[in-house]
Protein backbone atom coordinates (compact mmCIF):
# COMPACT_ATOMS: atom_id res chain seq x y z
CA UNK A 1 0.00 0.00 0.00
CA UNK A 2 1.50 3.62 -0.87
CA UNK A 3 0.48 6.90 0.81
CA UNK A 4 1.23 9.88 -0.75
CA UNK A 5 0.75 12.83 1.40
CA UNK A 6 0.78 15.96 -0.47
CA UNK A 7 1.80 19.44 1.37
CA UNK A 8 1.00 22.99 0.39
CA UNK A 9 3.63 25.25 0.97
CA UNK A 10 5.20 29.00 0.77
CA UNK A 11 7.65 30.23 3.61
CA UNK A 12 6.93 28.06 6.39
CA UNK A 13 10.12 27.69 7.94
CA UNK A 14 8.42 28.16 11.39
CA UNK A 15 6.55 25.16 10.96
CA UNK A 16 7.47 22.87 8.18
CA UNK A 17 9.71 20.44 9.90
CA UNK A 18 7.55 20.07 12.93
CA UNK A 19 4.71 19.28 10.27
CA UNK A 20 7.11 16.26 8.53
CA UNK A 21 8.32 15.06 11.41
CA UNK A 22 5.05 13.95 12.97
CA UNK A 23 3.96 12.43 9.29
CA UNK A 24 6.89 10.29 9.31
CA UNK A 25 6.43 9.63 13.23
CA UNK A 26 2.61 8.17 12.15
CA UNK A 27 1.21 4.98 12.81
CA UNK A 28 0.66 2.82 9.64
CA UNK A 29 -0.71 -0.22 8.24
CA UNK A 30 1.07 -3.15 7.77
CA UNK A 31 3.71 -2.85 4.46
CA UNK A 32 2.74 0.57 3.80
CA UNK A 33 4.59 3.17 2.23
CA UNK A 34 5.16 6.67 2.76
CA UNK A 35 5.53 9.34 0.44
CA UNK A 36 5.70 12.94 1.47
CA UNK A 37 5.26 15.70 -1.42
CA UNK A 38 5.91 19.12 -0.19
CA UNK A 39 4.97 21.58 -3.18
CA UNK A 40 6.23 25.17 -2.26
CA UNK A 41 5.65 27.86 -3.83
CA UNK A 42 8.80 29.56 -4.31
CA UNK A 43 9.84 30.12 -0.53
CA UNK A 44 12.41 33.01 0.06
CA UNK A 45 12.39 32.94 3.67
CA UNK A 46 14.68 29.22 3.91
CA UNK A 47 11.95 27.23 3.61
CA UNK A 48 13.30 25.44 0.53
CA UNK A 49 16.51 25.24 2.72
CA UNK A 50 15.65 23.53 4.94
CA UNK A 51 13.26 20.67 3.16
CA UNK A 52 16.99 19.75 1.72
CA UNK A 53 18.11 19.36 4.62
CA UNK A 54 15.43 17.09 5.72
CA UNK A 55 15.68 15.03 2.18
CA UNK A 56 18.76 13.45 4.06
CA UNK A 57 16.95 12.54 7.06
CA UNK A 58 13.74 10.84 4.94
CA UNK A 59 14.65 9.45 1.63
CA UNK A 60 10.51 9.70 0.51
CA UNK A 61 9.89 13.46 1.28
CA UNK A 62 10.19 15.36 -2.81
CA UNK A 63 10.03 18.97 -3.21
CA UNK A 64 8.05 20.11 -6.40
CA UNK A 65 8.44 23.60 -7.26
CA UNK A 66 4.94 25.09 -7.71
CA UNK A 67 5.24 27.78 -10.44
CA UNK A 68 2.25 29.43 -10.04
CA UNK A 69 2.00 29.74 -6.33
CA UNK A 70 -1.78 29.13 -5.75
CA UNK A 71 -3.14 26.19 -4.00
CA UNK A 72 -5.05 24.22 -6.75
CA UNK A 73 -1.89 24.03 -8.47
CA UNK A 74 -0.26 23.08 -5.50
CA UNK A 75 -3.00 20.33 -4.68
CA UNK A 76 -2.55 18.69 -8.68
CA UNK A 77 1.13 18.94 -8.41
CA UNK A 78 1.36 16.97 -5.06
CA UNK A 79 -1.13 14.24 -6.89
CA UNK A 80 0.74 14.53 -9.77
CA UNK A 81 4.08 13.74 -8.30
CA UNK A 82 2.90 10.51 -6.95
CA UNK A 83 0.88 8.57 -9.31
CA UNK A 84 0.92 5.43 -8.26
CA UNK A 85 -0.51 5.73 -4.79
CA UNK A 86 -3.29 4.14 -2.99
CA UNK A 87 -4.14 6.84 -0.44
CA UNK A 88 -4.30 10.83 -0.87
CA UNK A 89 -3.45 12.57 2.01
CA UNK A 90 -3.53 16.75 2.19
CA UNK A 91 -2.11 18.37 4.32
CA UNK A 92 -1.52 22.65 5.53
CA UNK A 93 2.28 23.29 6.20
CA UNK A 94 0.62 24.15 9.49
CA UNK A 95 -0.97 21.64 10.62
CA UNK A 96 0.18 18.75 12.81
CA UNK A 97 -1.26 15.38 13.01
CA UNK A 98 -2.24 13.10 15.17
CA UNK A 99 -0.02 9.80 14.78
CA UNK A 100 -3.33 7.40 14.57
CA UNK A 101 -4.88 10.54 11.70
CA UNK A 102 -3.15 8.23 8.66
CA UNK A 103 -4.53 4.82 9.99
CA UNK A 104 -7.41 5.70 11.49
CA UNK A 105 -8.47 7.51 8.02
CA UNK A 106 -7.20 4.69 5.82
CA UNK A 107 -9.60 2.50 7.68
CA UNK A 108 -12.50 4.64 7.43
CA UNK A 109 -12.20 4.47 4.02
CA UNK A 110 -11.71 0.67 3.94
CA UNK A 111 -14.66 -0.40 5.87
CA UNK A 112 -16.89 1.62 3.98
CA UNK A 113 -17.10 2.21 0.20
CA UNK A 114 -19.76 4.95 0.69
CA UNK A 115 -16.94 6.72 2.03
CA UNK A 116 -15.00 8.71 -0.68
CA UNK A 117 -13.03 11.04 1.78
CA UNK A 118 -12.03 11.77 5.63
CA UNK A 119 -10.53 14.56 8.30
CA UNK A 120 -10.45 15.17 11.53
CA UNK A 121 -10.86 17.20 14.41
CA UNK A 122 -8.85 20.25 14.22
CA UNK A 123 -7.35 21.58 17.28
CA UNK A 124 -6.33 25.29 17.51
CA UNK A 125 -2.79 26.78 18.57
CA UNK A 126 -2.72 30.10 18.62
CA UNK A 127 0.20 32.94 17.46
CA UNK A 128 -1.25 35.78 18.73
CA UNK A 129 -4.23 36.91 20.79
CA UNK A 130 -6.32 37.99 18.04
CA UNK A 131 -5.90 34.55 16.25
CA UNK A 132 -7.38 33.05 19.36
CA UNK A 133 -10.39 35.17 19.15
CA UNK A 134 -10.82 34.54 15.50
CA UNK A 135 -10.75 30.48 15.78
CA UNK A 136 -13.31 30.98 18.39
CA UNK A 137 -15.93 32.98 16.86
CA UNK A 138 -15.12 30.26 13.97
CA UNK A 139 -15.80 27.62 16.32
CA UNK A 140 -19.34 28.39 16.66
CA UNK A 141 -22.48 27.85 14.96
CA UNK A 142 -23.20 31.12 15.11
CA UNK A 143 -20.29 32.50 13.36
CA UNK A 144 -20.22 29.71 11.07
CA UNK A 145 -23.58 28.02 10.12
CA UNK A 146 -24.77 24.59 11.24
CA UNK A 147 -23.10 21.78 9.83
CA UNK A 148 -19.94 23.30 9.56
CA UNK A 149 -17.16 20.77 10.58
CA UNK A 150 -15.49 23.01 12.43
CA UNK A 151 -18.47 23.48 15.10
CA UNK A 152 -18.88 19.34 15.51
CA UNK A 153 -18.01 17.38 18.75
CA UNK A 154 -18.90 13.86 17.22
CA UNK A 155 -18.08 11.67 14.20
CA UNK A 156 -20.76 12.56 11.30
CA UNK A 157 -20.83 12.80 7.36
CA UNK A 158 -20.87 16.75 6.15
CA UNK A 159 -20.16 18.70 3.37
CA UNK A 160 -16.44 19.12 3.60
CA UNK A 161 -13.71 18.66 5.27
CA UNK A 162 -9.88 20.91 6.25
CA UNK A 163 -7.55 17.81 6.40
CA UNK A 164 -8.59 15.49 3.96
CA UNK A 165 -7.65 11.92 2.67
CA UNK A 166 -9.16 10.45 -0.38
CA UNK A 167 -8.42 6.89 -1.96
CA UNK A 168 -7.19 7.40 -5.26
CA UNK A 169 -9.97 6.01 -7.59
CA UNK A 170 -12.04 9.02 -6.45
CA UNK A 171 -9.07 11.62 -8.85
CA UNK A 172 -9.79 8.69 -11.72
CA UNK A 173 -13.55 8.90 -11.08
CA UNK A 174 -14.39 12.73 -10.95
CA UNK A 175 -11.21 14.14 -12.17
CA UNK A 176 -8.24 16.89 -10.32
CA UNK A 177 -8.66 20.21 -8.38
CA UNK A 178 -10.22 23.12 -10.84
CA UNK A 179 -7.27 24.99 -11.41
CA UNK A 180 -9.48 28.11 -12.09
CA UNK A 181 -10.60 28.18 -8.76
CA UNK A 182 -8.05 30.33 -6.69
CA UNK A 183 -10.34 29.76 -3.67
CA UNK A 184 -13.28 27.15 -2.68
CA UNK A 185 -11.27 24.67 -4.95
CA UNK A 186 -11.95 22.22 -1.95
CA UNK A 187 -15.18 23.35 -1.60
CA UNK A 188 -16.01 22.50 -5.35
CA UNK A 189 -13.93 19.08 -5.15
CA UNK A 190 -15.68 17.60 -2.29
CA UNK A 191 -18.89 19.11 -4.11
CA UNK A 192 -18.26 16.63 -6.81
CA UNK A 193 -17.58 13.94 -4.63
CA UNK A 194 -21.31 14.27 -3.29
CA UNK A 195 -22.65 14.67 -6.20
CA UNK A 196 -21.30 12.09 -7.83
CA UNK A 197 -22.41 9.88 -5.05
CA UNK A 198 -19.94 9.35 -2.33
CA UNK A 199 -20.06 10.81 1.34
CA UNK A 200 -17.47 12.33 3.58
CA UNK A 201 -16.75 11.42 6.87
CA UNK A 202 -15.94 14.23 9.58
CA UNK A 203 -13.98 11.76 11.92
CA UNK A 204 -13.33 13.17 15.30
CA UNK A 205 -11.26 10.37 16.85
CA UNK A 206 -8.61 11.58 14.53
CA UNK A 207 -7.49 15.20 15.40
CA UNK A 208 -4.54 17.56 14.13
CA UNK A 209 -3.05 20.48 15.78
CA UNK A 210 -3.04 23.79 13.73
CA UNK A 211 -1.29 26.74 14.08
CA UNK A 212 -3.48 29.92 13.55
CA UNK A 213 -2.14 32.95 12.67
CA UNK A 214 -3.99 36.28 11.76
CA UNK A 215 -6.01 39.23 11.88
CA UNK A 216 -9.07 41.10 11.44
CA UNK A 217 -7.96 42.65 8.10
CA UNK A 218 -6.88 39.02 7.14
CA UNK A 219 -10.22 37.89 7.92
CA UNK A 220 -12.32 40.47 6.13
CA UNK A 221 -10.18 39.90 2.87
CA UNK A 222 -10.55 36.01 3.25
CA UNK A 223 -13.75 35.76 3.94
CA UNK A 224 -14.75 37.96 1.08
CA UNK A 225 -13.01 36.07 -1.33
CA UNK A 226 -14.83 32.85 0.01
CA UNK A 227 -18.44 34.65 -0.98
CA UNK A 228 -16.97 35.89 -4.38
CA UNK A 229 -15.19 32.31 -5.21
CA UNK A 230 -18.15 30.76 -3.85
CA UNK A 231 -20.47 31.71 -6.52
CA UNK A 232 -18.22 31.10 -8.92
CA UNK A 233 -18.57 27.32 -7.71
CA UNK A 234 -22.05 27.66 -8.06
CA UNK A 235 -22.45 28.87 -11.85
CA UNK A 236 -20.14 25.41 -12.77
CA UNK A 237 -22.28 23.42 -10.92
CA UNK A 238 -25.58 25.48 -11.43
CA UNK A 239 -26.40 24.77 -8.07
CA UNK A 240 -26.35 26.22 -4.46
CA UNK A 241 -23.37 23.55 -3.05
CA UNK A 242 -24.83 24.06 0.95
CA UNK A 243 -28.17 26.31 2.49
CA UNK A 244 -26.19 28.43 4.78
CA UNK A 245 -24.10 30.14 1.95
CA UNK A 246 -26.83 31.99 1.80
CA UNK A 247 -27.54 33.29 4.88
CA UNK A 248 -24.97 36.09 4.99
CA UNK A 249 -25.95 37.72 1.55
CA UNK A 250 -29.50 37.79 2.79
CA UNK A 251 -27.81 39.33 5.73
CA UNK A 252 -26.19 41.67 4.39
CA UNK A 253 -28.93 42.61 1.46
CA UNK A 254 -31.47 42.97 4.68
CA UNK A 255 -29.05 45.57 6.04
CA UNK A 256 -29.06 47.26 3.28
CA UNK A 257 -33.22 47.49 3.15
CA UNK A 258 -33.92 48.70 6.55
CA UNK A 259 -33.62 52.84 5.61
CA UNK A 260 -35.87 52.19 2.85
CA UNK A 261 -38.04 49.89 5.32
CA UNK A 262 -38.80 53.18 7.34
CA UNK A 263 -39.56 54.98 4.06
CA UNK A 264 -42.42 52.45 2.87
CA UNK A 265 -43.71 52.64 6.41
CA UNK A 266 -42.34 53.39 10.40
CA UNK A 267 -43.89 50.50 11.54
CA UNK A 268 -41.90 47.67 8.82
CA UNK A 269 -39.07 49.75 9.66
CA UNK A 270 -39.06 48.85 13.23
CA UNK A 271 -39.99 45.43 12.55
CA UNK A 272 -37.03 45.48 10.61
CA UNK A 273 -34.60 46.73 13.44
CA UNK A 274 -36.03 44.08 15.79
CA UNK A 275 -34.83 41.54 13.61
CA UNK A 276 -31.55 43.13 13.80
CA UNK A 277 -31.60 43.44 17.68
CA UNK A 278 -32.15 39.69 17.16
CA UNK A 279 -29.41 39.24 15.86
CA UNK A 280 -27.07 41.63 17.92
CA UNK A 281 -28.15 39.79 21.28
CA UNK A 282 -27.86 36.29 19.91
CA UNK A 283 -23.87 37.55 18.93
CA UNK A 284 -24.08 38.80 22.67
CA UNK A 285 -25.25 35.77 24.06
CA UNK A 286 -22.56 33.48 22.27
CA UNK A 287 -19.38 35.74 23.07
CA UNK A 288 -20.46 35.62 26.35
CA UNK A 289 -19.63 31.97 26.53
CA UNK A 290 -16.48 31.81 25.00
CA UNK A 291 -15.00 35.87 25.54
CA UNK A 292 -12.40 34.89 29.02
CA UNK A 293 -12.17 38.52 29.74
CA UNK A 294 -14.38 42.09 28.84
CA UNK A 295 -11.54 42.79 26.04
CA UNK A 296 -11.99 39.42 24.39
CA UNK A 297 -15.31 39.89 24.82
CA UNK A 298 -15.59 43.25 22.70
CA UNK A 299 -13.04 41.87 19.95
CA UNK A 300 -15.46 38.51 19.63
CA UNK A 301 -18.24 40.60 19.65
CA UNK A 302 -17.18 42.57 16.13
CA UNK A 303 -15.58 39.45 14.09
CA UNK A 304 -19.19 37.88 13.95
CA UNK A 305 -20.48 40.36 12.11
CA UNK A 306 -16.95 40.73 10.26
CA UNK A 307 -17.75 37.17 9.22
CA UNK A 308 -21.23 37.56 7.75
CA UNK A 309 -20.76 41.22 6.36
CA UNK A 310 -17.51 39.75 4.78
CA UNK A 311 -18.62 37.14 3.28
CA UNK A 312 -21.97 38.18 1.90
CA UNK A 313 -20.16 41.33 0.04
CA UNK A 314 -17.89 38.51 -1.52
CA UNK A 315 -20.93 36.62 -2.57
CA UNK A 316 -23.57 39.41 -3.82
CA UNK A 317 -20.14 41.02 -6.06
CA UNK A 318 -19.82 37.33 -6.64
CA UNK A 319 -23.34 37.29 -8.09
CA UNK A 320 -22.87 40.93 -10.36
CA UNK A 321 -20.00 39.60 -11.76
CA UNK A 322 -20.51 35.53 -12.78
CA UNK A 323 -24.34 35.86 -12.98
CA UNK A 324 -25.45 39.19 -14.34
CA UNK A 325 -22.18 40.07 -16.02
CA UNK A 326 -21.82 36.97 -16.93
CA UNK A 327 -18.01 37.93 -16.57
CA UNK A 328 -15.29 35.10 -15.24
CA UNK A 329 -12.92 36.45 -12.38
CA UNK A 330 -10.71 39.08 -13.16
CA UNK A 331 -6.90 39.26 -12.46
CA UNK A 332 -7.29 41.49 -9.64
CA UNK A 333 -9.82 38.83 -7.60
CA UNK A 334 -6.73 35.78 -8.58
CA UNK A 335 -4.15 37.99 -7.20
CA UNK A 336 -5.10 39.18 -4.17
CA UNK A 337 -6.24 35.56 -3.22
CA UNK A 338 -2.62 34.79 -2.96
Amino acid sequence: MKIAVVIPCRNEIRNIEECIDAIYASDLPVDSRLIVNVVDGISNDGTLELLESLQKKYSELQIIRNEKQLTPYAFNLGIYATKDADFYQIIGARQIVSPNYLKKAIESLQNDSNIWCVGGKVTNVYLNKESKMIAQAMGTSFGMGLGNFRTLHESGFVDTVGTPMYPAWVFEKIGYFDEELIRNQDDDFNFRVIKAGGKILYNNDIALKYYVRGSISQLWKQFMQYGYWKVYVNKKHKAVTTLRQLVPPLFVLFLMLIPFLFLINSLIGFIGLSFLGIYILLGLLVTGKIAESITEFNRIFIIFPILHISYGWGYLKGIMTFLVANRKPGDRYKKMSR
